[in-house]
């Protein structure tokens, strides 16, 4: 166990000097860390309506006329920090001095029309922002006056997060964290093998007392502790962003899982091409297409992650055993086949 040990630790140390790896795992670090400013920077796209209640952003309301209006609370309910003001004079000085973002006319309610009166930035961008943040204190108001006028309006009151929300966070954002350490993991394998090969080290390293199943053991095992590790501490950072996933256990075997499966599989390319280049290709054509083709099964990775963190009641840890037996079975391939591929004599 020395030497599988040994070996291990020599395939965590070349890691660091492979720009690449290190590229994608600094690019996965930074989508974990900021992924709550991501999220709200995909969603701007997909569904700006969804930006007033996902924005962490700080505004300033400056209030003219009725101070005691509904309004005004429905505005600090919002987390929004409000300001009055006695003239409208006053309220154009301080937004001239940026001291608020948006002045707001509020005039005292009657049973007529109630005239209010926004005044916001010139840049568009930043208008449209504000608007965002503001429709949902200013949709309950006008749900107050209808109800104060006795103006009786049928619609479903939908609770909680817009359906976009749901869908990067946990169809996107989870996924792409939880599986892209699996293909770094691949990528690894192949590289370590490939360079094994095509320099004839792995004549030198078999001559020592191990076996190749131990030696290419050690290179997969090296790749999954790093894509275990790597997402372990995605989960630690989305939640710290406040993404909140359900079953973080059953999410974190499924793609050490996913990871083994990709790791195994890379390896069989490896020593059945015995070259990087093609390896590589052949490794982008098989990550590719099983990917693509794992949307038309129920039960596809993807879709079983996005169920393990929404807390799907019917999913649970029996949903992995068909992953689990796939991997045994490149396990016996890799086992049964590895001298025979690479065709070095001990």
């Amino acid at each position: 166990m020395n030497a599988f040990y040994a070996i291990v630790k020599k395939e965590l140390r070349s890691v660091t000097r492979d720009k690449t790896i290190m590229i994608a795992v600094f690019i996965q670090l930074f989508i974990a860390s900021f992924s709550s400013v991501i999220l709200v920077g995909l969603l701007a796209f997909y569904d700006p309506e969804s930006i007033g209640l996902n924005a962490r952003i700080t505004t300033n309301v400056g209030v003219i006329g009725d101070a005691g209006s509904p309004m005004v609370r429905f505005l600090r309910e919002r987390n929004l920090k409000v300001t009055t003001f006695s003239s409208p004079l006053d309220a154009e000085n301080a937004f001239q001095a940026g001291t608020i973002n948006v002045a707001m006319f509020i005039p005292e309610e009657s049973s007529g029309v109630v005239d209010m009166q926004l005044f916001l930035p010139e840049s568009e961008s930043l208008s449209t922002m504000i608007l965002m943040i503001l429709k949902e204190p200013m949709k309950r108001y006008e749900n107050y006056l209808r109800d104060k006028n006795g103006v009786q309006v049928r619609y479903a009151d939908i609770k909680g997060l817009p359906p976009a929300t749901y869908e990067f966070r946990y169809s996107f954002l989870i996924p792409i964290l939880m599986f892209f350490p699996a293909f770094v993991a691949g990528s690894m394998v192949i590289d370590s093998i490939s360079e094994e090969l095509e320099n004839h080290t792995l004549e030198t390293l078999w001559a020592a007392p191990v076996s190749l199943n131990l030696i290419l053991g050690a290179k997969i095992a090296a790749a999954l502790l790093l894509a275990v590790v790597q997402c372990a501490l995605w989960l630690t950072l989305l939640r710290f962003n406040g993404v909140h996933m359900q079953n973080p256990g059953l999410i974190l075997l499924l793609a050490a899982v996913i990871a083994a499966i990709i790791a195994v599989g890379s390896a069989l390319i490896s020593a059945y091409f015995k070259d990087r280049e093609r390896s590589q290709f052949t490794y982008s054509l098989f990550v590719s297409l099983s990917g693509g083709l794992s949307y038309f099964f129920d039960l596809s990775p993807i879709a079983l992650m996005t169920r393990f963190a929404t807390g799907d009641y019917y999913t649970n840890i029996a949903d992995i055993a068909i992953y689990l037996i796939l991997l045994l079975a490149l396990l016996a391939a890799l086992a049964l086949t590895a001298k025979k591929l690479i065709a070095v004599k001990s």
